[in-house]
């Protein structure tokens, strides 16, 4: 429970000081102070205030801290004094061992602004350790056989101290018998023999007693001693010798403890306990005594640590017999590790590519790897592969080297990145194995041009847009990436009807919007072609064309023309219908046309407005106006029509014609009543523009004008010569309507319109007389006085002039 508590409290202490080392803002400052150990509780390390800087306030306001952490406090912090204080007493060699330096590393925390400064205080050691053995007496039986050189190994001391503190040396004495003989091992440690050097006397001294001094080299020095009681033993002359100088065993590496491995034996020519051995170890530094044992008594070497190949391959262990006169022989055992496969191999990546181009020549490096196995023989031999159906090979080159390079060709386009996994494994039974993978991306090149969506476009566009208006938008794709990927748009140049194409549409370069440059009429073009180019940015860059079709619907933009009965300015034009005329009588037709196309262009006729509504109509879809009654003498002779000619579009356009209809049957009787009838016409309004116009070209047109009429006047002197001359026959001079289609069965245009001329055969001012549809009649009345009648009938003979003029009245 205690335990737990002391964790929780651990771990609090290490997220307060995370918090407070993040928030801390101010600068940090570092100092360092050096102590001897073992100073007493008061004892002055340094003034801190003085060597940080601070002020003493400063100390108080920010409440000053030392903070360990989980360590113990060996300082404390006098505040009043700004000086450091041992709070506990330090023992060096309790605080770091052997380790050197020996350091105390806390921080001082301030509040109100936060600081925090890291302090450190070495410790130094002192001589306060003497070297100690770990025994007070060392006792051996020494016979007094032994011959001079035999050797006695003894106890080593330990001093906790270091440096020049710590064990130094040895001495024995007394030296009557005996020396001293100290051996260097590896790692610096000291191996202690007493030889003797002058054989032994029972008789004389059956009993020896040597005192081993070990000094440092402190100050003042410090010494520890062991007693070594050495009893002398009757006649023990003769000692072990091993039966074989050295002995060769294996075992397999993580052999189970106990394993047994040899056994080394002796033999002594003594009898009795002087020919008793025991077999012991060699008091080595090395690892082996930790690793194997052997029996005292039988000398059956066994096991009991982990070996491993990997760290040691091989032994070699000394292995003294000794009998109980001191004497002894030592022999050598040699054990061989065997390995076995208990290490997978290890893959270490030399260099690798994190991208190549998809352009790379076959047989680039992209990896280079090395591989280790610390087993040996076939447990270390590695085969390494990767995985099947991707454009990379697996070479081996040397020294458990290999390199990943490229077996066919790349296609970033087909596979952007490879995980390219590396298998490896040894020849060990069971075999182990590793893998590791490496991510390799394939980089991008111009290899592809963009790609239209469509193979071609058509776009269509009511007429009379707005310029800038978006049509519609052409999209490529591009299957490389990034800068090779960005599609630009261009327009490529062409003309249509001798104009730049430019001047009809533009593209966007980034978005491929096509936008209509200028405002189009139907009525002058009604669909183009062109061609846009879609480019990469490469370099060198891709492209490809699309062809591109934009139609041009039709609006109702035009409003319906009147082509009869024309509309003159200065004569009043009549149609005369008979009194005696039946119902249906067809008084004339109006003819209209509308540039427009499809509904836009169907006509229908209406009656707006008429001097007596219920005596005629207009057919809605043929312009004819006919007679619905009967014409009665009551009817005034002056008829005046209004129709409206609409056409079929949203919304609507109209145009407006007036027909004047004379209802009589003699010529006088027309006349009295249209001799006024120019003078009932509304002025326009549109004669202001023509006064100013006329005023303003006057001067031009008083030039323009004698020169027609003198040009006239002489072009009809020489017709008339010619016409004397030759009595050749007059030309037809036939009046034509403007060149107007009929669209689509809408009534305009219907009837055809025939013209016959009619002369004498030595006249030269025959009559002409124009066809007209059945019994049509035109009265045109002017002004002047003159009058002229004209008449005609399709499709029936020709009557004679009396008939003619009782029918038809033209006032000229």
């Amino acid at each position: 429970m205690s335990a737990m508590k002391m964790s929780e409290r651990t771990m609090a202490h290490r997220v307060w000081l995370f918090i407070l080392l993040l928030s801390l803002s101010a600068v940090h400052g570092q100092v360092s102070y050096s102590i001897p150990e073992e100073m007493p509780r008061g004892s002055l390390v340094g003034n801190i205030a003085q060597d940080l800087g601070l002020d003493m306030n400063r100390l108080k306001s920010g409440k000053a801290r030392i903070y360990t952490g989980e360590r113990a406090e060996y300082i404390e912090l006098n505040k009043e004094r700004g000086v450091l204080l041992i709070k506990e007493r330090i023992d060096r060699e309790a605080l770091c061992g052997q380790t050197t330096p020996c350091g105390l590393h806390f921080q001082i925390i301030l509040d109100n602004p936060m600081e925090f400064f890291s302090v450190t205080i070495e410790v130094n050691d002192i001589n306060d350790n003497p070297p100690l053995f770990s025994q007070n007496e060392i006792k051996f039986e020494i016979s007094e056989a032994s011959l001079t050189g035999a050797k006695f190994v003894l106890e080593r001391a330990v001093d906790n101290d270091v440096g020049i503190n710590g064990l130094q040396s040895y001495t024995l004495k007394p030296t009557n018998n005996f020396v001293l003989k100290m051996h260097s091992l590896l790692g610096g440690s000291t191996h202690v023999e007493m030889v003797l050097e002058k054989p032994l006397d029972r008789e004389k001294e059956d009993h020896i007693s040597l005192v081993l001094t070990a000094v440092d080299g402190g100050e003042p020095q410090m010494s520890g001693t062991i007693q070594i009681q050495i009893t002398v033993l009757d006649a023990n002359d003769n000692a072990p010798v091993c039966v074989q100088s050295v002995y060769k065993t294996s075992v397999r590496e993580h052999a189970p403890k106990g394993t047994i491995l040899t056994t080394v034996s002796a033999v002594d020519a003594d009898e009795g306990q002087n020919g008793l051995i025991r077999y012991t170890l060699s008091n080595s530094l090395g690892t082996a005594h930790k690793m194997f044992a052997i029996n005292h008594t039988d000398g059956l070497l066994k096991v009991i640590g982990d070996t491993d190949f990997e760290k040691i391959k091989s032994y070699e262990i000394d292995v003294v017999a000794r009998d109980q006169g001191g004497h002894y022989d030592t022999c050598k055992v040699i054990v061989e590790v065997i390995d076995i496969n208990d290490n997978r191999p290890l893959i270490n990546i030399m260099s690798k590519s994190g991208e190549i181009d998809e352009n790379s020549k076959i047989g680039r490096v992209t990896a280079i790897i090395n591989v280790q196995d610390v087993d040996s023989n076939e447990n270390g031999r590695v085969e390494c592969t990767i995985n099947q159906n991707i454009p990379f090979v697996l070479k081996f080159t040397s020294n458990n080297v290999f390199s990943l390079v490229t077996d066919s060709e790349l296609d970033r386009e087909r596979e952007s990145e490879y995980n390219i996994t590396v298998m490896c494994a040894d020849e060990g039974s069971p075999s182990l194995s590793s893998s590791v993978t490496l991510s390799l991306q394939i980089s991008d090149v111009n290899d592809n041009a963009p790609v239209f969506e469509k193979s071609s476009y058509e776009a269509s566009i009511l007429e009379n847009n707005s310029p800038g208006l978006s049509i519609f938008t052409v999209k490529a794709r591009d299957a490389d990436s990034k800068q090779n990927a960005r599609v630009s748009y261009i327009l490529e140049e062409s003309s249509v009807n001798g104009v730049p194409i430019s001047s009809y549409v533009s593209v966007s370069a980034d978005s491929g919007i096509i936008h209509a440059v200028r405002s189009f009429d139907y009525e002058q073009i009604k669909h183009f072609n062109f061609r846009v180019k879609a480019q990469d940015g490469g370099n060198p860059p891709l492209s490809r064309n699309v062809s591109v079709k934009i139609s041009i619907y039709d609006q109702n933009d035009n409003a319906p023309q009147i082509l009869y009965p024309v509309q003159t300015g200065g004569s009043v034009v009549a149609e005369m219908v008979p009194r005696s005329a039946d119902v249906g009588y067809l008084v004339t037709k109006v003819v209209a046309v509308d540039v427009d196309s499809g509904q836009n262009a169907w006509l229908s006729y209406k009656l707006q407005k008429t001097t007596d509504r219920a005596l005629f109509e207009v057919g809605l879809q043929n312009g004819e106006i006919r007679t619905v009654r009967q014409v009665t003498d009551k009817d005034p002779v002056k008829q005046k029509l209004t129709v409206v000619v609409e056409d079929n579009g949203q919304p609507s356009r109209s145009a407006t014609v007036n027909v004047n209809v004379a209802v009589a049957d003699t010529f006088p009787e027309v006349l009295s009543e249209f001799t006024d009838f120019t003078h009932d016409k509304e002025y326009n309004d549109n004669l202001t523009f023509y006064l100013v116009l006329a005023l303003a070209v006057v001067s031009f047109l008083f030039i323009v004008s004698i020169i027609a009429i003198l040009s006239v006047k002489c072009y009809r002197w020489r017709r008339e010569r010619m016409f004397y001359k030759s009595s050749a026959n007059l030309p037809v001079i036939p009046y034509y309507p403007p060149l107007y289609a009929d669209v689509g069965g809408t009534g305009t245009l219907q009837h055809m319109y025939n013209y016959e001329a009619y002369r004498t055969t030595d006249s030269r001012k025959s009559d002409l007389k124009y066809a007209r549809p059945p019994t049509e009649s035109i009265i045109s009345l002017d002004t002047s006085g003159t009058q002229t009648l004209t008449h005609a009938h399709m499709g029936k003979p020709a009557v004679s002039d009396d008939q003619v003029r009782s029918r038809n009245l033209l006032l000229c």
